[in-house]
């Protein structure tokens, strides 16, 4: 095996320094996505023995034989800005016996490598598929479509056919006017084809699919009494899918899957910046996307039984920049105020002009975006949640690297988005991860002692109680995912072990054993495995710094958006998404994410956007009632809003310099806050702070 030296660094937003980069000049960069794991490594290195040496999850059965075929990688080309690296064809050995000679049970598509026949020739970045994770993206996605009434957009009717048809498609529109009433109806191209394979078939019936009641758009032979629609909510970090039957409204199948772009920027705006700095990188972005869904389709065509072909309708709906990449539209736009959408109108084209493979007559609507950073998937949240026909003013939130929400009160309806970052997805944290198994996700300390208790994604077993460490044994204790790190900020400050600046171990906070000094500032233990590996868990200052960052973003938004509305409380709370499904609503108030509320009516409503896409599948009357509320929507672009700065440094505080909590308080005793009149300096430094956050968001 070749020696290889590595310096890996867990977060992506980091990079080797200068020094670190001359001591290993002879040796190339290795970056391994989705992780952002990165080091040296000699040439001639095994793919797999740097994945390996770094901490990959990159699974492996046969010990490097290539027999299993479970070490497989992508290699990928091109100029990553991002990673400082740019690598060719040339950068990875070509294949070899090992490869030409692969027979395993998997596959080994075109552009796939076996990890453990692939040696590193220069800088590269290598994407591990999902499929070759050890510990796969956990997909917190599930849909509640709740008593949503069926109105079909697609409808399969059987005739009969004549003694003497004539081989023109004349004969069923007027069957079908005659027997189902549907009249005037357009006859799509591909329908004579059909009708003449139909025919040759012999059989005394066919039945034809007719959709919007306007258009026959296929014919078979026979009796077919099953038609499939597929939602989708295509999200920059996981895509979730839900196969329908379009006859019935009955969910046969959900699935999801990490979307592939994430190799090309962790959020939206690294994305735009790809495409700005490599022509023709849109194309790479979009085909990476698409080829994301078609696979989808097959797993979930696989899990319900069902074939592609039954397929005739589909929903898509995502952030905008999703949106346009999906569709093939130029995203640039989006990455520049005043951030101009290709179209805020509902789109459909065919499924085959997205590459995904169906029935050829198969369909896909894509709900409007709503400006240029509120997306369809928000339209789709607004189907879900219906807020502008609830009593009071409603709240609905869905947090992610670019938060979306939506405001409702007194007859009118607001939205807008917010930059809060990759940080409650665990980027930008020393000790940060996806929610993956292992992760910390529950977090209590108490306040007498300092200690903590937690407990990680995989296991119901709180960290304190007995047979903790056998529950985690299979996946370890790896890191803290977002709702985990809300919690740990949370619970420091309510412990008083950090102020209300943020500033752990600092004025007015009390001392503890787990408050460790980092250099010049300090850091909490979380978990100390007793080993010398690395492997302790610390919640350091800069963690503490990139969330404030990232809630008072969040926070400022909202609070935007009730002054434009002329409130200064809400009735209602709805946290919308993966993420929000699963923080812990009044630790979330306390770090001050959301504004004040009853803490009872503070919710998790689920995947809404999923719900909203899987209903304007089911529903005709669905498409058109979301269009109509988002021309309704009054936009407000928090970059251009004067007043988004001071609410964004206000926001900085634990949980907030001045906003009162009198919900919360029934809920949780808040500690005492230093009094807002006081402490100019304080505020300014604070204000200084925030402002350069804002500029590196």
């Amino acid at each position: 095996m070749p020696r290889s030296a590595s310096v890996a660094v867990v977060d992506a937003a980091h990079r080797p320094d200068s020094d670190q980069m001359a001591e290993h000049a002879d040796d190339h960069l290795v970056v391994f996505t989705p992780s952002g794991l990165r080091g040296r490594f000699q040439a001639g290195t095994k793919v797999l023995d740097a994945a390996r040496q770094l901490g990959v999850d990159l699974d492996s059965v046969c010990g490097g034989r290539g027999i299993c075929g479970r070490c497989q990688v992508e290699p990928t080309f091109g100029e990553f800005a991002k990673h400082g690296i740019t690598s060719d064809a040339t950068h990875v050995s070509p294949p070899g016996s090992m490869e030409d000679g692969y027979h395993g049970r998997r596959p080994l598509p075109s552009g796939n490598r076996l990890g453990c026949a692939t040696e590193i020739c220069g800088d590269l970045v290598v994407d591990v598929p999902a499929a070759s994770q050890v510990h796969r993206q956990v997909i917190r996605k599930e849909v509640d479509l709740g008593d949503v009434q069926l109105d079909p957009v697609l409808v399969l009717r059987l005739v009969p056919v004549p003694d003497a048809p004539d081989g023109s498609a004349a004969w069923l529109v007027d069957s079908l006017a005659e027997q189902w009433g549907l009249t005037e109806l357009d006859v799509d191209d591909r329908v004579a084809e059909h009708l003449q394979r139909a025919l040759a078939a012999g059989s005394d019936t066919v039945t034809a699919a007719v959709r919007d009641e306007r258009c026959i758009v296929a014919v078979w032979p026979g009796l077919r009494d099953r038609s499939l629609g597929v939602a989708i909510d295509v999200g920059s970090t996981t895509i979730a899918g839900h196969l329908c039957d379009l006859g019935t409204g009955e969910v046969l199948a959900t699935g999801g899957a990490m979307n592939p772009q994430i190799r090309f920027g962790e959020d939206l705006m690294s994305r735009v910046s790809y495409v700005m700095m490599n022509p023709g990188g849109e194309k790479d972005l979009t085909a990476a996307v698409r080829d994301a869904l078609d696979s989808l389709l097959g797993e979930l065509c696989e899990a319900a039984g069902a074939t592609r072909d039954e397929i005739m309708e589909l929903v898509l709906v995502g952030n905008p920049i999703m949106h346009h990449l999906f569709l093939g539209y130029d995203p640039t736009p989006l990455g520049t105020a005043p951030f101009t959408l290709a179209t805020d109108e509902a789109v459909e084209v065919s499924a085959t002009d997205l590459d995904l493979a169906t029935h050829p007559a198969a369909r896909v609507h894509v709900l409007p975006c709503i400006a240029g950073h509120v997306g369809a998937d928000t339209a789709a949240v607004i189907l879900a949640t219906r807020p502008d026909v609830q009593p009071g003013v409603q709240l609905v939130v869905d947090v992610g690297t670019n938060a979306e929400i939506v405001l409702s009160g007194n007859g009118r309806i607001l939205a807008a988005s917010s930059p809060t970052g990759p940080a409650f997805e665990g980027a930008q944290v020393s000790s940060g991860q996806r929610a993956t198994p292992g992760a910390i996700e529950r977090v209590r300390i108490d306040a007498d002692s300092g200690e903590p208790r937690f407990r990680v994604i995989g296991s119901d077993i709180w960290s304190d109680e007995p047979d903790f460490d056998e529950a985690v044994a299979a996946t370890g204790i790896t890191g803290i995912c977002g709702s985990g790190i809300i919690e740990v900020i949370a619970e420091l400050w309510l412990a008083g072990l950090m102020n209300s600046d943020g500033v752990i171990g600092g004025a007015g906070t009390r001392p503890s054993e787990r408050v460790v000094a980092e250099e010049r500032t300090f850091s909490y233990l979380l978990h100390d495995p007793g080993t010398d590996d690395g492997s302790r868990i610390l919640v350091t200052q800069n963690d503490i710094r990139a969330i404030q960052l990232a809630k008072s973003a969040l926070y400022a938004g909202i609070r935007l958006l009730m002054d434009h509305l002329g409130v200064d409380r809400v009735d209602r709370i709805g946290l919308a998404g993966a993420f929000g499904s699963h923080i812990d609503t009044v630790r979330a108030t306390v770090l001050g994410l959301i504004p004040d509320c009853d803490p009872d009516e503070v919710t998790s409503v689920g995947n809404a956007a999923g719900a909203g896409a899987a209903m304007a599948l089911l529903s005709g009357a669905s498409r058109a009632e979301i269009q109509d509320v988002v021309r309704r929507i009054e936009k407000v672009e928090t970059a251009l809003e004067p007043s988004f700065q001071a609410h964004f440094v206000d926001a900085m505080a634990i949980p907030h310099r001045t906003a009162e909590y009198p919900g919360l308080s029934t809920r949780i005793t808040l500690p005492t806050r230093p009094d807002p009149a006081a402490g100019g300096d304080r505020r300014e430094r604070r204000r200084r702070m925030a402002t350069r956050g804002k500029e590196r968001q």
